[in-house]
């Protein structure tokens, strides 16, 4: 998965065995902080994957996605703490 790890602000996960590379993502991200990546995954898509900063957590790309649970947007200032 791309975007995984400790982050400050919002972030994209993109689950690379489920993107199809269609770039609906990538176009419709407002800050483009989205790109298509070299990555093929397990299905022979090249996949995207998040540029690493920049994103606002708008979720336009997880809403643009035609897959279920290929795209999840994270916002650590949001999640509840346990």
């Amino acid at each position: 998965m791309s975007g995984e790890g400790k982050k400050d602000g919002p972030y994209p996960v993109i689950i690379q065995d489920e993107c199809k590379g269609c770039g609906r993502c990538i176009h419709a991200c407002p800050r483009n902080v989205l790109e298509l990546s070299d990555h093929i995954n397990v299905q022979g898509f090249r996949t995207a994957r998040y540029t690493g900063q920049g994103c606002s957590g708008c979720a336009i790309c997880f809403y643009n996605c035609p897959e279920p649970f290929a795209i999840e947007v994270h916002n650590p200032d949001r999640e509840v703490k346990a």
